[in-house]
């Protein structure tokens, strides 16, 4: 059966969200439809509205929400109707090189390449005024109903609070795990957190669930240091408050440089800056935040020769089918907090509202 349901359409870059009837086809073989509960905002998103970030247009945008079960296609056995489950930006088909590696988490099966804006077969489910409409990264999540393949949908404790585990579909994940799973923070050491969005601030929970002893906190809205100190930053630096560059004023405080650095932001020079402020022998730098497309990086080898390592880190290297359900879970067991990363709650038809406090900082 088609669904006929609201979803918030972006029919052009640099423009704001439309509030569309679409009609949500039936799943296929091996495809799961879901009645969407919760869904976060994310800077990824944000970034194809500003072209950072090129998809196809129309498209539906979203991809960290949770939501219900309400139809299966042919063939699919990890979820029923009535489940709870968070749709997987990074698939895990479990078949493709990175699957089947202990190493890798960037299922072959992402649209991040390619294919981008289609189902596996080539083809939308969403249709709006008689246009196709394009998914975004498998998920769709800005609509009251979404198709997405199997491989792309975890079953959750039903017991879990959706309006708060959606976090666990991006933003918490990504930035938990770029510190756990990444960078492998061990007890003792110092990091740095470049950008303390809902991400930056998972990076620190992430660095002090692994025991470090020093956790400095970057960013250029002071409003913003509150809540890094209140989970878990020990220092809090706005590099608006130095005459020199902000990596020289991390390696003067911590005596050589940082053990871990994390860029979370997305612009390059920050990332030239996370990469410097790490111990030139040992540090390791990791990417967070997407890069814009058609920019390059131009850097001096010496920052790697002397022994740096620069890597980077999608979902938090977590094997998403695997990891969603174990990480609702911990929060089930109160092993982390997610309530500090929501600063508020709307209907989700003031969508562009909530994409102008993305924009501000709020």
């Amino acid at each position: 059966q088609v669904i006929k349901c609201k979803a918030a359409v972006l029919w052009e870059a640099n423009k704001p969200f439309s509030i569309e009837v679409v009609e949500v086809a039936p799943p296929k073989e091996h495809e799961v439809r879901i009645k969407i509960v919760a869904t976060g905002i994310c800077r990824s998103d944000d970034h194809v509205v500003s072209g950072a970030l090129v998809m196809p247009f129309p498209i539906i945008l979203g991809h960290e929400a949770a939501g219900v079960v309400e139809s299966v296609g042919q063939g699919v056995t990890s979820v029923k109707p009535g489940d709870k489950v968070i749709p997987l930006f990074v698939p895990q088909c479990g078949e493709c090189k990175s699957c089947l590696s202990t190493k890798g988490n960037l299922c072959s099966k992402t649209d991040l390449g390619t294919r981008a804006g289609l189902m596996p077969d080539g083809t939308t489910r969403f249709t709006c005024k008689g246009k196709a409409v394009y998914h975004f990264l498998g998920t769709s999540t800005f609509t009251e109903y979404t198709v997405v393949p199997e491989s792309a949908v975890a079953k959750i404790n039903p017991a879990a609070p959706l309006e708060k585990v959606c976090l666990i579909g991006c933003g918490f994940s990504t930035g938990y795990g770029a510190a756990l799973q990444t960078a492998k923070v061990e007890p003792g050491s110092t990091c740095a957190v470049f950008g303390l969005g809902g991400v930056g601030l998972s990076v620190v929970m992430g660095c002090k669930a692994a025991g470090a002893s020093r956790i400095i906190a970057v960013d250029i809205n002071k409003d913003k240091f509150a809540k890094a100190k209140q989970l878990g930053a020990t220092d809090c630096i706005n590099p608006k408050d130095f005459t020199k560059p902000i990596h020289e004023v991390l390696m003067e405080m911590t005596d050589g440089g940082v053990d871990y650095s994390f860029e979370v932001i997305g612009r390059m020079d920050t990332m030239t800056a996370a990469l410097a402020c790490c111990h030139s022998n040992y540090g390791v730098s990791v990417i967070v935040g997407v890069p814009p497309a058609a920019q390059n990086i131009t850097f001096d080898p010496m920052l790697l020769f002397t022994g740096r390592s620069w890597k980077g880190s999608v979902f938090g290297g977590w094997k998403s089918k695997d990891a969603v359900p174990k990480l609702v879970a911990d929060y089930m067991k109160k092993t982390f907090v997610l309530d500090p990363l929501i600063t508020h709650t709307l209907p989700w038809t003031k969508i562009n509202e909530g994409f102008d406090l993305l924009r501000t900082g709020k």
